[in-house]
């Protein structure tokens, strides 16, 4: 139920800020707005506000398909319209009004997302500590000579460091260099007497087309540091038959001496030998003494991989750190992290448009809908950065230059602000039945990814 509410709110908000942005600068550029429309289809309620602009009498509806929403108005293209109204109709305003009307949605889009970031930046969010697991056997992080245990205090690229706040900051900063080809420099904190040193991670050598957990196993950075405890054990799971307990510390397993959760992890999925389990000995603290346990796996399929389970929560919860900034730095990071945020989304879709980003990347209503109830499930700030990541998507996609969406619009206006001449209607008609079909395409692309996420 909350995953069904959180999606409709989402939806219904992002619908509404989009359209306000085309309905309010069309009121201020003088043109009649006939109906402002949050959903398609039958009409749930409607009303029509006794105050409005002069010269408006807007309808307002909420329809019951809530996939979308429009602003319809007062146009010549569309039906008769009265010479003492001509003037207010949108097809006679200037070429700079027209285009500044179809700019609205997405630009209040892109406005909204900073409102959501800079307010998450003021109320404050906990985060994990920036301090690192055991990296992946192999991986990025294991070869630039990370051994698990640092701290990152700054990062950046190309020299240029920046202050990490937290794990999730420092998770931001790697995908971004992923999926850019560039490499990303981390400062680590220096501790016992050492003094502060810097290590390169080549994340241009990983060529990610995906920002999934395949990518982050391959830089070899999941998750931030734990204690190897265990944690809920699931009835009839492989800990439950061994006498694995909630609160047991493990030390060892095998002759590997186990320091934090994610090596734990890494160690439970390996324990696995040509689709067979392999039985290990555990050494675990409780209450005090060392424990010694026979454990032999479950095995579950991973795509066409095999790895081992153990039924039960591995890793006690990271060191959580406050991450809150002020008034004026809250503001400004809101406007750069949808800035960055906003590049990202335009560079994936250049890549995917070439074929160096995997179409794997496009996601659909029910995935959006997945994570709007996990998100809400965490907490109002988790669900506040869902919110803006969407609406960043949805301002960016709008500006795809794609005759059906609003950016396609504005390629109609810098054809005529070029030419002189608008583009003819055979040509219109052309370039709608073309845009429409590939934006087909990519809903049933989005849908298919979904599904493939969800249930496959």
């Amino acid at each position: 139920m909350l995953t069904v509410v959180a999606f409709i709110v989402a939806l219904g908000l992002l619908i509404a800020v989009h359209e306000y942005g085309h309905y309010r600068v069309a009121v201020a550029c003088g043109v009649k707005v006939l109906r402002f429309s949050v959903g398609f289809g039958k009409t749930l309620y409607r009303w029509q506000p006794k105050r409005q602009h002069p010269g408006q009498s807007t309808e307002f509806v909420i329809g019951a398909f809530p996939l979308g929403g429009y602003v319809k108005m007062l146009d010549e293209r569309e039906g008769p319209v009265a010479p003492e109204e001509r003037h207010r109709a949108f097809n006679t305003q200037p070429l700079r009004s027209r285009a500044a009307i179809v700019a609205a949605g997405p630009i209040a889009n892109l406005l909204l997302a900073v409102l959501l970031y800079t307010v998450v930046n003021w109320i404050g969010v906990q985060e994990p500590v920036a301090k690192l697991a055991r990296p992946v056997a192999a991986s990025l992080a294991e070869r630039a000579g990370l051994s698990g245990g640092e701290h990152i205090t700054r990062a950046g690229f190309g020299g240029e460091l920046e202050p990490v706040e937290s794990f999730e900051d420092l998770r931001w900063r790697m995908t971004r260099g992923a999926l850019d080809g560039r490499d990303l420099t981390l400062e680590i904190a220096g501790e016992g007497g050492w003094p502060t040193r810097e290590v390169v991670l080549p994340l241009s050598r990983i060529e990610a087309k995906d920002a999934d957990a395949q990518m982050f196993r391959k830089i070899g950075l999941i998750t931030p540091l734990t204690r190897p405890e265990i944690g809920e054990v699931m009835p009839e799971g492989a800990a439950e038959r061994s006498g694995l307990r909630a609160g047991d510390l493990v030390r060892s397993v095998g002759n590997t001496a186990i320091v934090d959760g994610q090596q734990l992890r890494e160690v439970i999925r390996a324990s696995v030998d040509g689709g067979q389990p392999l039985t290990q000995s555990w050494q675990v603290e409780r209450g005090g003494q060392t424990v010694g346990i026979e454990l032999t796996p479950d095995v579950r399929d991973e795509g066409a991989n095999k790895v081992g389970r153990i039924g039960a929560y591995v890793g006690a919860p990271p060191e959580m750190v406050l991450v809150r900034q002020g008034f004026v730095e809250g503001a400004w990071r809101g406007v750069v992290r949808t800035w960055e945020v906003s590049a990202l989304t335009v560079r994936m879709m250049g890549k995917m448009l070439i074929g160096e980003a995997s179409l794997k990347n496009l996601s659909g209503p029910l995935t959006i809908a997945d994570y709007a109830g996990k998100s809400a499930s965490m907490g109002i700030t988790q669900y506040l950065v869902f919110l803006a990541l969407i609406s960043v998507s949805l301002g960016v996609l709008n500006l795809m230059p794609l005759p059906v969406l609003d950016g396609g619009h504005l390629m109609y206006y810098l054809w005529e602000g070029l030419t002189g001449k608008s583009v003819s209607d055979a040509w219109m008609e052309r370039l709608q039945r073309g845009g429409v079909a590939l934006l087909l395409v990519m809903m049933s692309i989005a849908l298919f990814n979904d599904v493939t996420r969800l249930f496959g």
